[in-house]
């Protein structure tokens, strides 16, 4: 194979791939239909076109026809009237006009067949058209789902890595973190309350025994045998088993 057969065939790939990657479905079925009816509007022309001319050619054999008839009527009056001569040359012109309308009607025999063969084609070629319309609307519309369908895969592609997506994710372990946050401060918090309610409650009890013990020692009676207290002057209990259940009451209360 020569080199510039090689160099053809990669040049011609080449464009080829170009104008397929060129190509809009879109554009290239209006101009389709562009196309299609500029040519039936050359077939309507050329259709009447023909028209005329067989209308015409129907014209000059019509006319013709008529002038042979009337030399044959001519010829016919001469010879009546007993001039050959005449009858004669009405004759020459009859047969004059007859060919030429014979010719003529074989023209437009022709032209007659040429003219229904263009009408056949008109009419199919209005119908191609009208079927190309439907199949176009058809699909420009399949063409437009394919596109949206397209862009709504690409754009569920980029939901994974976009930096839409990463940011909602983002803000999603934010709101997360914050929420455990929230939930640990609520437990320490209630844990702390717990514990001060347990120390008053204990804290009470403590104080509610050490009264009952106070009322207790203070409405005891005087043991047998004891002196009575001086006058103006009133001396404590002198009890040290007392003093030495109250001072470990104390300390006990102090170490809570």
């Amino acid at each position: 194979m020569g080199l510039f057969d090689r160099l053809s065939r990669v040049v011609r790939a080449n464009l080829n791939d170009l104008v397929s990657k060129a190509e809009d479905p879109e554009k290239i079925l209006d101009q389709a239909i562009f196309d299609m009816q500029e040519d039936l509007v050359q077939l309507r022309q050329a259709v009447a076109k023909a028209i005329a001319t067989q209308k015409r050619t129907e014209q000059q054999y019509n006319k013709n026809q008529s002038e042979a008839n009337n030399w044959q009527q001519r010829a016919q009056l001469a010879l009546q009237k007993g001039d050959e001569n005449l009858a004669r040359e009405a004759l020459i012109r009859k047969k004059s006009n007859a060919e030429v309308a014979t010719t003529l009607e074989t023209q437009l025999k022709q032209q007659t067949s040429q003219v229904d063969t263009l009408k056949r084609n008109l009419i199919a070629l209005e119908s191609k058209i009208s079927e190309a319309k439907t199949k176009k609307d058809m699909l420009k519309a399949r063409v437009s789902a394919a596109k949206a369908n397209e862009q709504l895969q690409g754009t569920i592609g980029r939901l994974g890595t976009g930096s839409a997506m990463s940011a909602f994710e983002r803000m999603e372990d934010k709101v997360l973190e914050m929420e455990a946050r929230s939930q640990a401060i609520g437990e320490l918090g209630g844990n702390d309350l717990e514990s001060q309610f347990k120390m008053l409650e204990s804290g009470s009890d403590v104080d509610d025994e050490l009264a009952a013990m106070k009322n207790q020692i203070a409405g005891s009676p005087e043991p047998q045998g004891a002196l009575p207290a001086s006058k103006g002057k009133a001396s404590p209990p002198s009890d040290s088993a007392v003093d030495d259940e109250l001072e470990a009451l104390r300390k006990q209360i102090d170490n809570l």
